[in-house]
């Protein structure tokens, strides 16, 4: 984790040298050839905290979801992860323009997007005891609820770009930003639905029932969504 820390620093510094460059030259050419590096600099933040990793994963261990459909719960994610943070950005940089080291949160969007998170957790404790009734769009859904808190790096990114005149650079680094971020949530989806499928089939190997396994990992994905909802309301203040 240090290391993600450190080269998360270095990505920052890289990402402010980039924007000031181009907000000096205005040379597109340079700037369009290190969007790969936009790609990978959003692949390894995500693997950071903070970027709905957890919920993603909780979230397909109880639903019965194919690869497909989780792949579509990533894209949501990562879609509005990436999305609310320029939103936010536009939307107030007359007050994020006084100060730097307010770029990367938004409080009150968090708390919105961590207590709807909580409310699915009891919408999916109720459904384990009730019995599952999955929806095809609940997923995307909860995508787009874990993906309200906005993307500390995309904020920074946007913040810099427009107090260097260049909201232009902010938004081609944003669309960078949601391809890197997407391959790896769409990696912890993709592993998670194949270890889910692998323990079911276990199971049912050894004569256990898939409606109870189904059940018991929905009910489990229920607590955890309840819990890291009101820890993160409490716990971050």
């Amino acid at each position: 984790m240090e290391f993600l820390i450190g080269f998360q620093r270095w990505i920052n510094a890289a990402i402010a040298a980039d924007l000031n460059a181009f907000a000096a030259t205005r040379d597109w050419a340079a700037l369009l050839a290190v969007l790969p590096f936009g790609i990978i600099f959003g692949a390894i933040h995500a693997l950071t905290p903070g970027h709905g990793k957890t919920v993603l994963a909780s979230y397909l261990v109880g639903s019965r979801l194919a690869v497909l459909r989780g792949l579509a719960v990533a894209a949501a994610l990562a879609l509005t992860h990436v999305g609310s943070a320029v939103v936010l950005a536009l939307a107030a940089a007359p007050i994020l323009a006084r100060t730097l080291g307010g770029a990367g949160r938004a409080p009150i969007i968090e708390d919105v997007s961590r207590g709807l998170l909580a409310l699915i957790g009891a919408w999916f404790l109720y459904r384990a005891w009730r019995g599952p009734a999955h929806r095809h769009r609940e997923g995307v859904l909860v995508g787009i609820i874990a993906g309200l808190v906005p993307c500390p790096l995309t904020l920074f990114a946007m913040f810099l770009a427009l107090r260097r005149g260049v909201p232009e650079a902010g938004l081609i680094f944003a669309m960078a930003m949601v391809v890197g971020v997407g391959l790896t949530l769409a990696a912890v989806a993709a592993l998670t639905v194949i270890s889910r499928d692998q323990l079911v089939a276990f199971v049912a190997r050894h004569g256990g029932s898939l409606e109870s396994a189904s059940r018991m990992l929905e009910a489990a994905t229920g607590f955890a969504l309840v819990l890291a909802g009101v820890r993160e309301i409490f716990g971050t203040g």
